[in-house]
């Protein structure tokens, strides 16, 4: 997989070329695309389903449309059949909340190495690191994402973040492109597009 190959490279590769000027947001302002509170209730066909929703997102006629669509695509993305990974995603998630980053890294460990196949379990971990400025572990998780769902917008504009956080805008611009071809109205991100495509393509790479 073409995506996977490329961000086995990025820990070695993105961080040679990182600007030392480029100074990392505070952890109160590191956000990235996350499931919102209240998700709707999906069907059980889970593959088939994400395949009717993410046809639905691409053609979205508008915003409001979108959010909706991209609501039941993080409840599938959140499912899963073990009572034990819900309890524990949920634990982490308030953890998370109250910013006991330590205490909800500790339950997504847990949760990851009960159900290494829970996908939104490394999405969840690699935002954590993200916002523990640990881009080595948190590039590692995206991989592990990205690897199981190549069309994860949220892991993909992760990447965006943190290619851009650490000065590297020709990746990072790639990484929102693909966001978008996947999620057209993923907010903030075409603004991110815009930006970087007048910095990295106006001058030779």
């Amino acid at each position: 997989m073409v995506v996977a190959a490329l961000l086995a490279a990025l820990p070695a590769v993105a961080f040679a070329q990182a600007d030392p000027r480029v100074v990392p947001p505070k952890d109160s302002e590191k956000k990235l695309p996350e499931a919102p509170d209240k998700l709707p209730k999906v069907g059980a066909d889970r593959t088939k389903g994400l395949d009717f929703l993410f046809g639905a997102l691409k053609a979205a006629p508008d915003e409001a449309s979108a959010r909706h669509v991209e609501a039941r695509i993080w409840a599938t993305w959140m499912q899963t059949s073990s009572d034990t990974a819900a309890l524990l995603m949920s634990r982490s998630k308030a953890a998370m909340d109250a910013k006991k980053t330590d205490v909800a890294l500790e339950l997504l460990d847990a949760l990851i190495k009960l159900r290494p196949d829970y996908t939104e379990a490394w999405n969840r971990r690699a935002t954590l690191y993200y916002v523990k400025n640990d881009y080595v572990r948190s590039l590692q998780d995206i991989q592990q994402v990205l690897t199981r769902e190549p069309r994860h917008f949220g892991a993909l504009a992760g990447l965006g973040m943190i290619m851009h956080d650490v000065g590297d805008d020709k990746r990072a611009l790639d990484a929102f492109r693909k966001a978008l071809a996947i999620h057209p109205h993923l907010e903030k991100v075409p603004d991110m597009v815009k930006s970087l495509a007048e910095k990295v393509e106006g001058r030779d790479i």
